[in-house]
């Protein structure tokens, strides 16, 4: 009797328990497995299966039907498309401001900030592709704002992502600009300000507004709803301000 009860126990929470499918950006690369964690401790039943890559990729991914139910970008350009196309429950909500980092790949003097790529130690300076990531469409803007953009364009070099930049910068570019949430990495973390890296002034680029929504799939869905609405708690403000965002 004892194991009839215990299997009818499993079987329910099983019942019980669900997996919930996220697209995410990838300046959430570090971020995303606290805020995992945390949610855990309240929905331990919930599965979140997080997927990382470009804004611009996952968008087209949702309108071509990948199964995502919701979807946290690195701006609010793509969500805003996305509800306006009626891919969505509602409109886009900010959960954090992003913030950009020029990245050194060997420690050097870095007070010059963006100027330093005009000189002959930057013979190739890496961005995410600026069509399909907002972090790279940040750091043209940054280097038109500061009268810099003809001087390097022929040493730009594009990668897919944000984080894929921090990749280039370690093993084939001299310089990338990536996001200061990927500082908390394992590669990164390491790493002195002023040498290595320094911020990028914020007045040289469009505040990087980062919009999460609910998708189609996620209609009816109480897990989905419940993590969408963990991500503006206060739980997970903490911990977008651990990892360099900006939360108001």
């Amino acid at each position: 009797m004892k194991k009839i009860v215990l299997g009818i126990i499993v079987t329910c929470m099983g019942l019980l328990a669900g997996e919930i499918n996220v697209a995410a950006a990838a300046n959430l690369s570090y971020v995303i497995e606290e805020l995992k964690a945390e949610f855990a401790k309240s929905h331990p039943q919930t599965k979140v299966t997080v997927n990382l890559g470009s804004s611009g990729k996952f968008t087209a991914q949702i309108k071509n039907g990948a199964p995502f139910g919701m979807f946290m970008s690195a701006d609010m350009k793509f969500p805003t498309a996305l509800f306006e196309g009626g891919f969505t429950l509602s409109k886009p909500k900010i959960y954090a401001q992003g913030a950009l980092v020029l990245l050194a790949q060997k420690s050097t003097e870095l007070s010059g900030g963006l100027s330093l790529l005009k000189g002959e130690a930057a013979h190739k300076i890496a961005i995410a592709n600026p069509k399909t990531a907002p972090y790279g469409a940040a750091a043209l803007e940054a280097f038109k704002k500061a009268g810099i953009y003809e001087a390097i364009a022929a040493k730009l070099v594009q990668a897919e992502s944000i984080s894929q930049v921090v990749s280039f910068t370690q093993n084939a570019a001299d310089f990338g600009l990536t996001a200061a949430s990927l500082l908390h990495g394992d590669a990164l973390k390491s790493k002195v300000e002023g040498k290595d890296w320094v911020m990028v002034d914020p007045a040289l680029y469009t505040p990087i507004a980062q919009g999460a929504v609910l998708l189609k799939a996620a209609k009816g869905n109480a897990e989905y709803e419940a993590f969408y609405a963990f991500i503006y708690s206060g739980a997970a403000a903490a911990l977008f301000r651990k990892y360099g965002y900006i939360v108001r």
